[in-house]
């Protein structure tokens, strides 16, 4: 192993921990270049990740890493989580997850990779999970769960057709756990602290760290909250 390659590898990893872009542009256009165009940084900068359960993404000409399942140092445990977002529950928390997930597919739609639109409003989240709430509490639409899954699904399906949209008008836009429109916001804002998200009035534009892990999501981890998802949509169809 070359000493020069193994120093460029390890300043790439430690600016990628410490948050700072590397990119096309910007201040670190040359670590970019050795990212790219030298096989054994890349190796290393791969390799040493791996080790760390971090995994490194590339979006618009620019690396992101973020942390793997159960990265206890660099990802939140769910106590951790719930603290952050401000909730109490499990059922609370897996809620929010549920809505994470639609925000993805409101951007991402079915993981092409293509992005379907700008920016995002609460009220189209809310729309898209009223969706599929009947294939989840309805077996009409003949989806096939475990009862593992059907418990957990339905506690969250049931716990969000439960919730008004709104809280009066006064409440209407605030960040609460007692509306649907209130869960949604929640969920922007922590998305928005971490520096995923930007707030302008009522839309929630993406940033690039953002649309990085949600396009390599659908390639790595689609599985099976996604065919339950798309499984209301393909029985939808074929009814028409």
């Amino acid at each position: 192993m070359d000493n020069r390659n193994l120093d460029k590898a390890l300043e790439i990893i430690s600016k990628l921990l410490m948050s700072e872009e590397i990119g096309r542009t910007g201040e670190n256009v040359a670590l970019y270049e050795e990212y790219n165009n030298n096989m054994e940084v890349y190796d290393i900068v791969g390799t040493f990740l791996k080790k760390m359960n971090l995994k490194i993404y590339e979006y618009n000409y620019t690396l992101f890493v973020c942390a793997g399942e159960n990265n206890k140092v660099f990802g939140y445990t769910n106590e951790e989580l719930k603290r952050a977002i401000g909730l109490r529950l499990n059922k609370e928390l897996y809620l929010c997850y549920y809505i994470i997930y639609h925000i993805v597919a409101a951007l991402m739609g079915d993981g092409s990779g293509i992005r379907l639109t700008e920016y995002v409003k609460a009220e189209e989240i809310i729309r898209l999970i009223d969706a599929t709430i009947p294939a989840i509490i309805n077996k009409e639409y003949g989806i096939v769960l475990d009862e593992c899954e059907e418990n957990s699904f339905k506690t969250v399906a049931l716990m969000w057709d439960e919730l008004p949209a709104v809280v009066g008008e006064a409440g209407a836009d605030r960040a609460s756990k007692a509306s649907k429109t209130g869960y949604v916001k929640l969920v922007f804002n922590f998305l928005v602290s971490q520096g995923l998200f930007v707030a302008n009035e009522d839309r929630y534009y993406p940033k690039d760290r953002f649309l990085a892990i949600a396009k390599n999501y659908y390639d790595e981890y689609r599985g099976r909250l996604y065919r339950i998802m798309s499984a209301k949509e393909e029985k939808a169809d074929a009814a028409d």
